[in-house]
Formats: structure tokens, sequence, C-alpha cells
């Protein structure tokens, strides 16, 4: 208890914990990556050779320029399974609309009938796969219809493997930079292997650590400022994409990821910057309390609060950043409660004074 003369005396001020719109200004550290979004590995679909290189390590590339071609008998076998699908199908397709006649004239049992259209729709979806194949091999559907066209003008008693060219192109599948190549000429390569990364390094990445302290102040609608030593004069302006749901168990912090342009290629990928998020709650305003109502009692955070007109009790809270002389509130009060914001540390001394924690002073 405290009499209002001694809180006079004490000069102890009351005020409300109260919402207010803080600016706030952080500087975090970070690294830059590609941008995943627009990096891509190129790989081969089927084993073969390298027969030739268009393409080499720092070339600008469009999407769909050749960078190396293969020979593959497997691209030749994939060929040649495509047309004889196509063959059997033909084929299928004249005795299942014979098949349609006879049973409408009724000259087959229904059973023949329907063995007929149950093997025209397997080898229907037996071409489906092979065309898929030579689709994913990078053949277009004229390719495809030109190999068709070149298969049929042929006679029987030419050799059909005539037609294959086992020559297969690898293309790019995005326009970038080329940034990784493993190829050379003459080596056998094999599906799995990564033979050459493209990126698009106009935009990068940043990967910034964000302590639990600072979360209250970044969301997808910060400003965001990339800086580096190596440009002391000049800002790179980014935005906020991703927010880590997840904290760092040993480190305490979370990852922000911003994306940041990049279209003069000074910014490179794995150099290290700093990244200024400033940010106003709008829309969301934070409780805040001042600095010198906050005191520390048993290692842990406290403030007084009012609970009736001469009754003080002391309420553990949870603290967040300081922004100028105040700190934002985590947990521990509500929007409203009455609290010491003045003269608080002479509450404190009295209060260490009690045994039990109770002191009542006239």
């Amino acid at each position: 208890h405290l009499s209002p003369q001694k809180q006079k005396d004490w000069g102890v001020v009351i005020g409300s914990v109260t919402r207010q719109d803080i600016d706030s200004k952080i500087t975090l550290p970070g690294i830059l990556k590609l941008n995943e979004n627009r990096t891509a590995h190129v790989s081969s679909f089927v084993q073969g050779k390298i027969i030739s290189l268009s393409a080499d390590l720092g070339n600008k590339v469009h999407k769909n320029q050749i960078l190396m071609t293969i020979n593959s008998p497997e691209f030749g076998q994939a060929q040649a399974d495509f047309l004889n699908a196509i063959a059997k199908l033909n084929l299928s397709r004249k005795e299942y609309d014979r098949a349609k006649m006879l049973l409408k004239e009724k000259a087959i049992e229904e059973k023949e009938y329907l063995r007929r259209e149950a093997e025209h729709k397997k080898l229907s979806t037996e071409y489906g796969a092979f065309e898929y194949t030579l689709h994913s091999y990078g053949l277009t559907h004229d390719q495809m219809n030109e190999l068709i066209k070149k298969c049929e003008s042929m006679k029987d008693e030419e050799f059909k493997s005539e037609i294959f060219d086992l020559n297969l192109s690898i293309l790019s599948s995005i326009s970038g930079i080329i940034i990784f190549r493993d190829v050379i000429v003459g080596k056998h390569i094999q599906p799995e292997k990564i033979l050459f990364t493209i990126s698009n390094l106009n935009t990068l990445w940043v990967i910034l650590d964000a302590y639990e302290k600072d979360l209250p102040f970044i969301n997808q609608k910060s400003n965001v400022t990339i800086i580096s030593q190596l440009y002391p004069e000049k800002e790179f302006e980014g935005k906020i994409t991703y927010i880590s749901d997840l904290i760092d168990e040993k480190l305490r912090t979370v990852k922000i990821r911003v994306e940041v342009e990049n279209a003069e290629k000074l910014l490179k990928p794995n150099m290290y910057i700093q990244g200024i998020i400033e940010n106003r709650a709008e829309g969301k305003s934070l409780l805040s309390v001042p600095e010198e109502s906050i005191q520390n009692l048993n290692e842990e955070k406290i403030v007084f609060i009012l609970e009736e007109k001469d009754l003080f009790a002391v309420r553990q809270i949870k603290l967040g950043r300081k922004v100028g002389d105040k700190r934002i509130l985590i947990s521990g009060l509500k929007e409203g409660e009455k609290i010491v914001i003045k003269g608080a540390f002479n509450l404190k001394a009295e209060l260490s004074k009690a045994a039990f924690g109770y002191v009542h002073v006239h």
C-alpha cells in the first residue's frame, strides 16, 4: 500500500497500457543466394556420348537454346518404339472400326467386339506413353509428324533404321547465365548427372537472420533496403517474400527471405550483406510500456500495476524490442490496465525491504 501523499513524494505517476503504431528500423546480417525460382539444373533424359558443345560457362542463353548434343542409341530406340506403336495403333483402329460394323450386322459376337475395343484402347495408351517420352526428350509435334511422314514414305525393302536420328540436342529450360558446367566432348553421361546450371541473375535472394524480439516489426509489407560494404554509396531495394515459420533451436533466429533486383549484376551470390528493415505497424498497433516503468526482480522483468486506489502489485511481463524510450510488450499486460510509468524504482526498493513482498507505507 502506498498513500497518495507518498505517491506524490516519490514521484509515482500512473498511466494506462495503450496500443500505438511504432516506427522501427532493424539492421540484420544476411547472405546473397541464387533465386531458386529462376534457377534450373540441366541434365539428359537418356544416356549417351557428348559429340558437341554449343555453350560455355558464363554464357547468356535463352530458353530452348541448344547447349550440347549427344549421340544416344536409347534415343533412337525411343523413336523406333514410337513408330512401332503408331503402326500397331493404325492396324488396331481398322480392326476396331470393322468390328463395330460387323457387330451392327450381327456378324460377330459382342465378346469379340469388346476384345477388339479393349485392345484398341490399350494400344492408344501405349502410343500416348511413347509420344510423351519423345516430348520429354525435347521433340515437338512437328518433328514427330515429320518422323512419321519419313517412315511412311520409305519402301518396305529399305532399312527403317535410316530414319532415326541418334543425335539428341540438350536444351536450356530457362533464360539466364550458365553458372555451372560439367561436360566434355567425348564423355559418356548418365540421365541423373547435372550437366549445366543456369540462373537468371536479374534478381537474387537475400537470406536474413532475425532474432525472436525482431519479429513484431517484420512483415511482408515492410520496406527493405540491402546494403554492401563493396558499394557504400549504393542501396538496393528488396521485398520480403517469405518469413520462416520455424526458429533455429541453437541460434534462436528466424530466416527472412528477401528478393532484390540485380539488373546491373553488382550483387553476387554468397556475398555477405546487411538488410535494413523499416516498418510502421499500420493496422496492427502494438502494446508498449515506457522503459522507465520496467524493473528487474529475481531475474525477471516486472512492472507495478495499480489494483486499487492505494494498492500496487507486481506483474511479470515478457518484452520485445526497444523502440525509442519504450519496449514492445509481448505478454503480461492487457490494454487499458493501469501501471506505474514513473517512480517504479522507488516501489521496487521498498518492496525489497519486505520479507514477503508486502509493504504498507503511510
